[in-house]
């Protein structure tokens, strides 16, 4: 399957007469159908057949791949301690950044090759928004679920506990209420966006927002600079054990089996060093397999990453969530089956095409992009589903059938990729 060259300024797409892209839905059918084509023609390849262009060595054996103390670090991580990354001819080297704009800045400067990575920064960049614009690929999708809205201590004190009361708190006690995310454009700015309107609430007019770095999410709610805040874990869970926070809802919560973080890079890289991009991609579903395979592996890559050269907290603040067990500050306790998955038989790695238009969409929404792009050919330059099929195929790892997936939000609204300029101008609350 060739790599769409079509263009991704952030202009207009053709719409008729009601404002929706003609194309669309075309577009779509036909997507669905090529990918599914190439997906069935990768498998019946043998090595070479797919390694086309000589020689499949990885151009260049040691690479950076940042990373930001979080859970879902831990398939890039376990990559290199458990020496995924030997088997297939790379060296990677986990390198822990400070902040999302960090791995943002050293992505475009080439001080990293590649990073676990916030899906919509790398769409944002792509489109020179939240960053200079700089042409960006996404390999593979790192992992999905697994990141939570957490509220004060302060205000669950006082009845807001969810969307709906913390609605009316906000309604009935007047103040300047102040949410946190990570990133302008990243995946949880748009989970307690889309959260947040669910319940009514306008977060550009009814709040101030403020971004923080993951890591520093705790430290600025125990000292009052914050109501609420999302992010992923531990520091969902940690804001619990350290008894100053409570999960008024996760992620999965909003969108079962979400899209979260990526393996992304640019362009550029992407196309050189074709070979390291397989070969880092191989290691990184074999290292997400292997955790996803048992309660050992599980509880040993916690022990792994709860060190200080990673995510740098007590272990009790990982294992728990990664088996789904969650507790929500407030007395109650249960079992989540969609917890944070980093392989689900390969279905959690795949770059679903829609998966990244969604984020465009919300982009969109929330005034980050003034007007349309065209959705569907910005995620087909972005989103490497060559290269990653290819890799997958070497590991007899299955792809889907489509590059769309249909998903219920938690409002009950369908998003399936077929018209994102209807599902982007079809929110009440928006910018």
């Amino acid at each position: 399957m060739k790599k769409n060259e079509a263009t991704t300024s952030a202009s207009s797409v053709e719409s008729n007469d009601d404002g929706h892209n003609t194309n669309s839905r075309r577009q779509f059918l036909r997507t669905s159908a090529q990918v599914a084509a190439g997906s069935a023609l990768y498998a019946t390849l043998g090595h070479h057949g797919v390694w086309a262009a000589g020689s499949d060595a990885p151009e260049k054996k040691e690479v950076k791949i940042g990373f930001i103390p979080l859970t879902d670090c831990a398939s890039v991580v376990m990559a290199s301690v458990l020496g995924f990354d030997k088997k297939y001819g790379v060296t990677i080297t986990p390198t822990k950044e400070a902040s999302w704009a960090s791995v943002r800045d050293k992505l475009v400067n080439g001080d990293l090759d590649f990073a676990h990575v916030l899906y919509g920064m790398v769409y944002g960049l792509h489109l020179g928004v939240g960053g200079p614009q700089k042409d960006m690929a996404v390999l593979m999708t790192l992992n999905r679920n697994g990141q939570a809205i957490t509220l004060s201590k302060k205000i669950a004190d006082k009845g807001a506990v969810d969307g709906a009361s913390l609605a009316r708190l906000m309604n009935t006690e007047k103040r300047e209420y102040t949410f946190a995310h990570t990133f302008p454009t990243g995946t949880h700015a748009m989970w307690l966006y889309y959260w947040m309107a669910s319940a009514g609430i306008d977060p550009l007019k009814d709040a101030k927002i403020i971004t923080v770095p993951p890591p520093q999410m705790v430290a600025n709610m125990r000292v009052g600079n914050m109501d609420g805040y999302c992010v992923g874990e531990p520091w969902g869970h940690r804001a619990i054990m350290d008894n100053i926070g409570i999960t008024a809802a996760t992620t999965q919560d909003i969108w079962r089996d979400h899209p979260e973080k990526v393996l992304g890079t640019t362009s550029d890289f992407a196309t050189k060093n074709p070979n390291t991009a397989r070969a880092v991609m191989m290691a990184i579903i074999e290292a997400g397999r292997w955790i996803d395979a048992s309660l050992q592996n599980k509880m040993k890559m916690a022990e792994t990453i709860a060190a200080k050269s990673y995510v740098n907290t007590g272990v009790d603040a990982i294992n728990q969530r990664i088996l789904g067990r969650y507790q929500n500050g407030l007395g109650k306790t249960w079992d989540d089956p969609n917890h944070m998955k980093f392989f689900a038989d390969g279905d959690a790695n795949f770059p679903y095409l829609s998966d990244g238009m969604w984020f465009l969409t919300q982009h969109k929404r929330w005034g980050l992009l003034k007007s349309h792009p065209d959705y569907l050919a910005v995620a087909k330059k972005i989103n490497r589903i060559d290269l990653y099929t290819q890799a997958a195929s070497q590991l007899k790892v299955s792809v889907p059938k489509t590059p769309m997936r249909s998903s219920k939000l938690m409002d009950g609204v369908v998003w399936d990729g077929s018209d994102p300029v209807r599902y982007a101008d079809s929110f009440k609350v928006k910018a």
